[in-house]
């Protein structure tokens, strides 16, 4: 999608040159209508280029879908126009329920609204916000869950571009452990989970090719890399994630496990009206057993544990195990505070920042 300034004027001043059976504008003239508008305006120009840019976006089918014909004149010259004098891009009617709809997604989309950082996103809200005649509510009646303080964030809409494009990139990416390497990174797909934002693609090594997953907060910076991109062949990324909590697919499980899980009575509704996964399914519901069929990662662990002991879990015997080594040492920790503060209590009233 154009990120260009001043694109929504652009369109509108092609449209009714589109719409005009009355004269012929070839791609000279278009430029020069738009310029004229711009110049008169912004005191700004654009290039032909762009000018077919906008043509190309105004007909594809993802954007406004506009029937727009090239006709040929007097030898090599063509002229462009609509299929239908009566056509325009601005003139899709909605229904009232329709406009709710979008108003609500218009005022979904608005709490990423962040000038620079998401321009891209900026254009999409305005394009909506002035093709439909419809805003946002003033009203301030919907709140989403977001990390304002997550980093990384900015580079949202430069990866999302970067996908669409693609766009290798040279990425400078710091690990879990605060490790800084330089990297060939070809963007597939972006994923949200648990308030951060994950990009997945193909990374060059020196051993060939592989699947990666960069969180955006680790992210240092990037650019763009000159090399070929390599194209996504083989992954459905909406079949990829179909089998897992979260966003890490572990090759030590490849394939889904069925795990059984005990909740307590006062935890048991919350989970049925709240699924873990899409898999779940209730077995027992007086004895508040259900099960999900998922690939085990650590973001089904920290799942889990977030239950505390309103949980438990009872197969596989191997996770269940897993979790019993856990929270014994969970367990440790807390007795070795209580055995050390029993034996000195002055000092852990004094600083319990210290030996305790």
């Amino acid at each position: 999608m154009p990120t260009n300034k001043n694109a929504l004027l652009r369109y509108q001043i092609l449209d009714r040159c589109f719409s005009d059976f009355n004269r012929k504008y070839e791609i000279q003239d278009l430029v020069d209508k738009v310029n004229d508008a711009l110049s008169d305006l912004y005191g700004t120009e654009v290039s032909t280029r762009q000018i077919r840019d906008d043509i190309k976006y105004m007909r594809d089918r993802l954007s406004y879908n506009a029937p727009i014909e090239a006709i040929p004149y007097d030898g090599k010259k063509c002229y462009y126009r609509y299929t239908d004098p009566h056509y325009s891009i601005f003139n899709n009617e909605l229904t009232t329920e329709e406009i709710t709809t979008l108003r609500s997604t218009i005022e979904m989309l608005s709490r990423f609204r962040d000038g620079s950082k998401n321009a891209w996103l900026e254009e999409v809200i305005s394009n909506l916000e002035y093709r439909f005649g419809v805003k946002a509510n003033a009203e301030n009646v919907v709140s989403f869950e977001q990390n304002e303080q997550l980093r990384g964030l900015h580079f949202l809409g430069d990866l999302i571009e970067a996908a669409i494009h693609h766009q290798p990139l040279q990425m400078l990416y710091r690990s879990y452990y605060g490790v800084e390497h330089n990297t060939i990174v070809h963007p597939y797909h972006l994923k949200q989970f648990n308030n951060r934002w994950f990009l997945l693609g193909v990374e060059e090594t020196d051993l060939g090719t592989r699947l990666t997953n960069k969180a955006l907060d680790r992210i240092v910076k990037f650019t763009p890399a000159n090399v070929p991109f390599l194209p996504n062949t083989d992954i459905d990324f909406k079949e990829y994630f179909k089998d897992v909590v979260g966003v890490t697919v572990l090759q030590e499980h490849p394939t889904p496990e069925t795990i059984i899980l005990k909740f307590d009575e006062a935890r048991f509704p919350y989970i049925v009206t709240k699924p873990l996964h899409p898999s779940q399914q209730v077995i027992h519901e007086d004895a508040c057993i259900l099960q999900i069929t998922v690939r085990p990662n650590k973001e089904l662990e920290a799942l889990i544990f977030s239950f505390g002991p309103q949980v438990e879990v009872l197969e596989p015997q191997w996770l269940r195990t897993q979790f019993q080594e856990k929270l014994a040492l969970a367990l440790n920790n807390y007795s070795t505070v209580k055995k050390d503060c029993t034996e000195n209590d002055n000092l852990c009233n004094t600083d319990l920042n210290k030996s305790c």
